[in-house]
């Protein structure tokens, strides 16, 4: 099935039979998937890549919000929620459609894949609920924030929704069991330890946390997290660490040769890349999980991806590309 959604692009003109079969050779010379950006160089990126400025790496600015206050921005100064708007033209559109295999067939049979869209859109409605601090094993924070937004009103939170459907077709066209930690489908949340928790009940093979950044205007490109070392309290990524690793390259460098767009500039060293511990999310976790920012809401550039359905579409593909390559080995 395909998931039609708001603000889609009309589909894409076919594109040259000789393009793929380029890029894939391209592609089988670079080794790790963190040389995709050569692959990206060598070809070109159909929608505009990101920065590649050379800037000095700095992680966007923390802050934490005391419970019972306004509805908190993410961690690294994310803005609340505005109103939803429309991709360029306007017209909605489904994605290419995918086939799904017969029930129990297809490559990924009997692996399970969670989906984390970050976020909710109802998270803005629910300032005490979301302030509310729950353990991350490091220390105590927030259950969840509202998301960022494009400077027109596009919330995160959407945004995550609309790649976590279409990453679903992928996956399960493919013949993977896939569950979302939500759907829109409850008030707000599930809590940062919540959805840790879905993944691990569900013995995930593999687990992905899906996010838009709220950088500076300037500041391009996507990011991978990935979890670092935690042996605290509730918290012990040790057995998890270099398996998320891995699906992070993949993931990483996967996105880089579909979307044709670049690693951060901003962070990262430009490898698209970045290790942190201080996420519930990933310290939680039993089963390989990673985070992806896409790209970043507060850059105009950027936005204009972000917004674009067809590149929403080329966003899911990366990933599930990744990911599919990290469960077959």
């Amino acid at each position: 099935m395909s998931y039609t959604g708001p603000d889609l692009d009309p589909p894409r003109p076919r594109r040259s039979p000789l393009r793929r079969p380029l890029i894939v050779a391209l592609a089988a010379l670079v080794p790790g998937a963190l040389l995709g950006w050569g692959v990206y160089a060598a070809v070109g990126g159909p929608d505009g890549g990101g920065g590649g400025t050379g800037r000095a790496a700095g992680a966007p600015a923390s802050s934490a919000s005391s419970s019972g206050g306004p509805a908190s921005p993410t961690a690294d100064a994310k803005t609340p929620t505005g109103g939803a708007s429309s991709s360029s033209d306007g017209k909605p559109s489904a994605p290419p459609p995918t086939s799904a295999p017969a029930a129990g067939s297809g490559p990924l049979k009997g692996k399970v894949v969670v989906i984390d869209p970050g976020h909710n859109p109802g998270n803005f409605r629910h300032p005490s609920e979301i302030n509310r601090k729950v353990d991350i094993g490091t220390n105590r924070k927030e259950c969840d924030t509202t998301g960022t937004s494009t400077d027109t009103g596009w919330p995160e939170a959407e945004f995550t929704l609309d790649v976590a459907h279409r990453l679903r077709t992928l996956l399960e066209a493919q013949g993977a069991t896939v569950k979302l930690t939500q759907d829109d489908d409850r008030p707000y949340g599930p809590c940062v330890d919540e959805r840790a928790r879905i993944g691990n009940e569900a013995r995930a093979d593999a687990a992905i946390s899906i996010h838009a950044d709220g950088a500076g205007a300037g500041d391009r490109g996507f990011h991978v997290i990935l979890p670092g070392t935690v042996h605290a309290g509730a918290a012990d990524t040790r057995a998890i660490v270099a398996p998320s690793a891995e699906l992070g390259r993949r993931i990483a460098g996967n996105f880089v040769r579909v979307t044709g767009t670049a690693p951060a500039d901003y962070l990262g060293g430009g490898t698209g890349l970045v290790t942190r511990t201080d996420l519930g999310g990933l310290n939680l976790s039993t089963v390989p999980k990673v985070f992806i920012e896409c790209g970043n809401m507060r850059d105009s550039e950027d936005a204009a991806l972000l917004t674009s359905g067809s590149w929403r579409q080329k966003a899911a593909r990366g990933m599930s590309e990744g990911i599919v390559g990290f469960l077959r080995g």
